[in-house]
């Protein structure tokens, strides 16, 4: 919004020049998302409480889990609001990259509140059916990508991609690159929605994993840059940047409510629509194949639910981890929960920095 309110005046005051320039919208973003937060986070937690919309426990969860009955929940609304907040006042919203992450915010925002609304209200702490949240899902996935293919920003690159470690060289996916959207957007939000099981723990990775994708969208919208580091050159992404920041200042926002002991829970509201967000910045940045890197610990935890039930069914109910995800593993082995978060985290930031670091092997 400020980008075309303001910029016409720079005739009459030089110093909004600023607002030409991706960096500086893009932190202001940021700024912005966070002070939201901070501000808005505890009048919500009021009213969440007064409304008496507070997490169920499942019965599987450790025992330490129960005191956690009653925690106020559906948090990703402040989230969500803080970063679309940020985005709309500082983003370019001609943009298809940008109007895509905000349906994306929405569509599976309102999915999860759905989801939470059943397990608060409907007694159900599992949610809505299986099924019909993988429908919708893929009815969203599926939107994304027939937008990209049929309507591209960019026709000429719309279904190739970077491909990892070699310089100079793009995979083509052609018509396949539909499911390929669907696969990353999928899996990118239920391996987040998996991942938020402790306190702190979600945000916290989101915050790395979408910071990383801040800079990874800004190197391939700059022409420059990705001409010297021998990338696809995408002139959309580089506004993914204010996106992609302003998502990670109302994570870090978050966490002053969220981490541990947590007032206050982002329930499916937040992590499946961030989730999202996260596979549609590897999407539109062309680093499809980096978010396994990118979001490793989300992989690993996806990861061991999978490996958890396939092995359960084929040996007769026997387990590898005493719990799935892995979180729940190491609280089960007496790890502390500040102390999953922290190493979870410092995991994350360490896949974050190889991810990076790729950009130049190639």
């Amino acid at each position: 919004m400020f980008y075309y309110l303001l910029t016409p005046l720079t005739r009459y005051f030089g110093a909004l020049n600023l607002f030409r320039y991706i960096t500086f919208r893009a932190a202001m973003a940021g700024v912005v998302a966070i002070v939201l937060t901070l501000v808005l986070g505890v009048p919500l937690i009021r009213l969440l409480k007064r409304l008496q919309l507070g997490q169920n426990i499942r019965e599987e969860v450790p025992e330490r889990h129960r005191g956690k009955a009653g925690t106020p929940t559906m948090g990703g609304v402040l989230i969500l609001v803080a970063a679309i907040i940020g985005t709309v006042l500082f983003g370019d919203l001609k943009n298809q990259s940008v109007l895509l992450g905000l349906a994306v915010l929405l569509s599976l925002g309102a999915l999860g509140f759905w989801d939470d609304y059943v397990k608060v209200r409907g007694g159900r702490a599992r949610g809505i059916n299986k099924r019909t949240k993988l429908f919708f899902q893929l009815l969203v996935a599926a939107g994304v990508g027939v937008v990209l293919y049929f309507f591209p920003a960019d026709p000429g690159i719309k279904t190739k991609t970077n491909f990892l470690l070699f310089k100079n060289i793009v995979v083509d996916f052609g018509i396949f690159y539909i499911p390929l959207i669907m696969l990353v957007l999928i899996g990118s939000s239920n391996a987040v929605n998996l991942s938020d099981g402790l306190d702190g723990l979600a945000p916290g990775l989101l915050t790395v994993a979408l910071g990383t994708y801040t800079a990874l969208c800004y190197i391939s919208g700059n022409f420059k840059i990705a001409q010297y580091l021998n990338i696809q050159y995408v002139p959309v992404s580089g506004e993914m940047t204010v996106f992609c920041l302003a998502l990670t200042g109302a994570c870090l926002g978050f966490l002053w409510f969220n981490s541990y002991p947590a007032e206050i829970f982002m329930g499916d509201t937040g992590s499946l629509p961030l989730g999202g967000a996260l596979g549609l910045a590897a999407i539109v940045s062309k680093h499809e194949l980096l978010l396994p890197i990118v979001g490793g610990v989300f992989v690993i935890e996806a990861g061991s639910v999978l490996i958890q039930v396939i092995y359960f069914h084929s040996t007769g109910g026997k387990r590898i981890f005493r719990m799935a995800p892995l979180h729940h593993h190491f609280e089960f082995k007496g790890w502390v929960e500040p102390k999953i978060v922290t190493r979870f985290v410092i995991v994350a930031v360490l896949c974050g920095m190889v991810a990076l670091a790729t950009l130049k092997v190639r």
